[in-house]
């Protein structure tokens, strides 16, 4: 099955649009199905850093940890699910528009089952298809309201 591919766009510049992006604590702020973000990693976001999540997800809450694979600021980051029967693994990209006063934000994500996860991760990828539209929409909304800037 194609990964979900889900693009918006923003009227702020990259690099605001990334740096609230890249803040792995602020995450349930416009997702969602997060209900809380622990950070495992200090410092700044890079290759490497760790959060876990804890999401609403048909069936109950889950804890996902996930890991940064890829960080390219502002431009690219990508993302993998380490435990549990279905794991994320996507990319976000933001690319400028109008000399940089705009975005466009991509999200390509997929979810992939591990053991039982096989089976039941149709569901999660047609429930995720639901959810990634309008978490987009909720970013959008934050970061042009100014509310990601507090």
């Amino acid at each position: 099955m194609a990964p979900i591919v889900e693009t918006v766009e923003i009227a702020k510049s990259p690099q605001e649009v990334f740096a609230y992006l890249d803040d792995l604590s602020r995450h349930g702020e416009w997702q969602e199905q997060i209900e809380s973000v622990e950070v495992q990693t200090d410092g700044p976001t890079r290759v490497g850093s760790r959060a876990v999540d804890t999401r609403r997800i048909p069936g109950g809450r889950r804890r996902m940890t996930y890991e940064i694979t890829e960080h390219d600021p502002p431009r690219r980051a990508a993302f993998q699910g380490l435990d549990g029967p279905i794991r994320p693994q996507g990319s976000i990209t933001v690319e400028p528009l109008d000399d940089g006063r705009r975005s466009r934000v991509t999200l390509e994500l997929d979810l992939v089952g591990h053991g039982f996860g096989k089976l039941i991760a149709p569901l999660a990828r047609q429930d995720a298809r639901k959810h990634v539209p309008k978490d987009q929409a909720r970013l959008k909304e934050r970061l042009e309201s100014g509310a990601a800037s507090r």
